[in-house]
């Protein structure tokens, strides 16, 4: 390959904020260059082997993929959605929320009439509490146009400055379904004080819709968009590590890798850490008050996750996630936890390769653990692209919160005990090394319901031909950053004609599907 390439669009990062905004461009006829610093494609759409066992890194299950549904239309638009291999979740419970001073299960299921009718059976004199709920959520999501596939003015000020945990109080007095209704909060790592309702709305409401589990990981959609990219011409490389950017003016004329090579274009995508971003063209580049903001914002959690492989045959396969909090008061504050405490909440979510599975191969737990915790193996770095070693030490205390955390999934999940083959580990500088979140982070920047301007991230920049996506500008997840993606595209070729475009090609494809059927 030459030293220097000329590119319509430079894409740094293969997250799928940046696949999806590849194919969008891609489609218009823009030659694209997406770069990836790691040996796979796909952020936390990434997935690794461990004992003959496929993992997600971050995508555990997926919402709204039903024909119709809104990820379902995006994904169809991008020439994804007739080539992903899904499994659908416990339509009446696809999460089950629990704790450990309350013996009952849970459900939150699938469809808005059946996740009432499931939860008043455990809360029979709470129906209108559950039925405005519901109806809450989506009117919500209803005021994000593009959440929608519309294009309208945006959303209103004040749906920003809902406070989730406040809403929860003042919707029912019943602490228990308070807690219950929260449950899934590890989806969008709620803090208390700050964590607006639309996060909690934007995280629950396509699953609630409907929800999904990849089989064999959810890298597949790394594959297909991949595909899909490279139909429409576009190119993506990886072990390309970009390490600056060089501008004139006020616009970046290349980006330039590790290797010393120099990628021209019109017009760059950051898919990286907005941090690392502003760093990498130099803060002198933007105005002081932007650059002090954005470095100033707060990351949410990171989490500590572990990877059980289970002996053939052993095990019942689950077809739902469980959420579990040792006390049931503390739903939104389980990531404040103290050296004797942890873990106070866990995510567990089994892994599925066929449909119909009667057997788990293997299932991931999810913890919260501070950042602050490795603060001592903070300057080490340990990919496949770039491998090294942390130390002894390191691997020791990461064993230890390995065996602390296993512990409590026993205590959760006594039949396990004596079925485990093998338990693999990642710790927030996993997180951090792999996917590239500041700190380990699980889900980019806290939202703030106080201020909400102050933790908006525009897709466009002060440079001309510099914008941004993925988790930390519009919201994570894989519906969030999908549409994220979109949003960052209008910016480059105007909203109204994208939208438009993507209503008329998804009607078309119906249309067509429909012939094909008489």
């Amino acid at each position: 390959m030459n030293n220097t390439k000329k590119y319509d669009v430079v894409i740094v990062g293969s997250g799928l904020g940046g696949l999806v905004s590849a194919i969008i461009l891609a489609k218009e006829g823009k030659k694209v260059c997406v770069l990836e610093k790691n040996q796979q494609f796909g952020g936390n759409l990434q997935t690794f082997s461990r004992d003959k066992r496929i993992f997600d890194t971050g995508v555990h299950y997926i919402g709204a993929l039903d024909k119709g549904q809104n990820l379902y239309k995006y994904f169809s638009y991008i020439g994804i959605m007739d080539s992903l291999k899904l499994s659908r979740m416990d339509k009446n419970a696809y999460d089950v929320i629990s704790f450990g001073d309350d013996p009952t299960e849970y459900p939150h299921a699938q469809g808005y009439k059946n996740f009432t009718k499931q939860l008043l059976k455990y809360f029979p004199e709470e129906k209108e509490a559950i039925e405005e709920y519901c109806r809450k959520i989506q009117e919500i999501c209803d005021a994000f146009p593009l959440y929608n596939l519309n294009y309208g003015e945006g959303h209103p000020a004040e749906v920003l400055s809902i406070n989730a945990q406040r809403y929860f109080i003042e919707l029912t007095k019943n602490e228990k379904l308070r807690a219950v209704l929260a449950g899934s909060n590890f989806l969008y790592a709620g803090i208390p004080e700050k964590t607006p309702l639309y996060v909690h709305a934007l995280s629950v409401n396509s699953y609630i819709q409907s929800a999904w589990r990849c089989l064999n990981g959810g890298s597949q959609i790394t594959k297909q968009l991949i595909k899909q990219l490279k139909k429409y011409g576009g190119e993506v490389y990886k072990r390309k590590e970009v390490i600056n950017f060089s501008s004139e003016e006020n616009r970046i004329i290349s980006a330039n890798t590790k290797d010393g090579e120099t990628y021209f274009g019109d017009i760059f995508i950051s898919n990286i850490e907005p941090k690392t971003t502003l760093d990498m063209v130099g803060s002198d580049k933007f105005r002081k008050s932007y650059y002090s903001r954005i470095k100033g914002l707060e990351v949410l959690p990171a989490a500590l996750s572990v990877y059980i492989v289970f002996e053939p045959n052993s095990v019942e396969y689950m077809n739902y996630n469980n959420y579990h909090f040792r006390d049931s008061k503390r739903v939104w504050n389980a990531n404040e936890y103290t050296p004797e405490s942890w873990p106070e909440a866990f995510m567990l979510s089994m892994n599925v390769s066929e449909e119909n599975q009667q057997w788990a191969e293997s299932m991931t737990g999810i913890t919260y653990l501070h950042f602050s915790e490795f603060e001592k193996w903070k300057e080490t770095q340990n990919t496949v692209a770039n491998p090294s070693e942390r130390g002894a030490d390191y691997e020791a205390f990461k064993q230890e919160k390995a065996n602390v955390f296993m512990r409590e999934i026993e205590k959760r999940y006594p039949h396990i005990k004596g079925k485990v083959k093998s338990v693999h580990v990642s710790t927030p500088l996993s997180y951090r090394d792999y996917i590239g979140g500041f700190n380990g982070n699980l889900y980019g920047y806290i939202k703030d319901s106080e201020n909400p301007l102050k933790t908006f991230i525009s897709p466009k920049t002060k440079l001309d031909n510099l914008f941004l996506t993925g988790q930390s500008i519009n919201m994570h997840g894989v519906l969030g950053v999908t549409i994220g993606a979109v949003q960052t595209c209008t910016e480059i070729v105007g909203k109204q004609y994208l939208v438009d475009k993507i209503n008329n090609e998804i009607s078309a494809l119906e249309k067509q599907k429909e012939n094909e059927m008489v």
